[in-house]
């Protein structure tokens, strides 16, 4: 009896299914993509700017293109005119066979190296095998600092961008190493901040 009663509610529930498989249904209609309506409407509430476009992030902003502004010459103003300052001045773009050598003694290490002027007292440093502190490589932290034992810093070497030493700091004889050039013979102390 049991094996009776539990076929027929199993017939029964497959039935049930075929039906409802195969009724209509309500057919309920898909509504319509809204997003771009509701795109549009936020866009007619938002006030119309002077702003130049978003992708345009050049200096007087404006959409001509960088050659353009100017007429027929180049970069004009004052970023241009700084950008060739720093270019012709730095020590690094004198050719190999023109530079001056001078004879750095790093106290520390307790050698004398022959460092071109072209080359900086760190890159000297790291060519002779030597382990020395930097971090950053462009004069914007103290990782590299150094002291010059015979006096001013500025007396015995040029510095191509450093930004972290003050003028009493380097006055002292305190240098970055990332970013200075020897241009007389002098002593360095590595691994010295002030």
């Amino acid at each position: 009896m049991v094996e009776a009663f539990g076929l027929s509610i199993g017939v029964l529930l497959v039935l049930m299914t075929v039906v409802l498989h195969l009724s209509s249904g309500t057919e309920r209609p898909i509504p319509d993509d809204v997003s771009q309506s509701v795109l549009e409407r936020r866009a007619e509430s938002v006030p119309d700017t002077n702003f130049p476009e978003p992708m345009n992030r050049s200096i007087g902003g404006g959409g001509a293109p960088a050659g353009a502004i100017g007429g027929e010459g180049g970069a004009e103003g004052e970023l241009a005119e700084s950008e060739e300052a720093e270019e012709s001045e730095s020590p690094a773009a004198i050719p190999d066979d023109e530079a001056e050598v001078y004879e750095v003694e790093y106290e520390k290490e307790g050698e004398t190296l022959e460092v071109p002027e072209n080359q900086t007292l760190l890159e000297a440093g790291e060519e002779q095998g030597w382990d020395l502190p930097y971090a950053c490589r462009a004069g914007q932290c103290l990782s590299c600092g150094g002291h010059v034992a015979d006096g001013p810093s500025e007396d015995y070497l040029t510095h191509d961008g450093q930004e972290m030493l003050s003028e009493d700091e380097v006055g002292d004889g305190y240098t970055l190493t990332c970013v200075a050039y020897p241009t007389s013979d002098m002593t360095l102390e590595t691994n010295e901040t002030p």
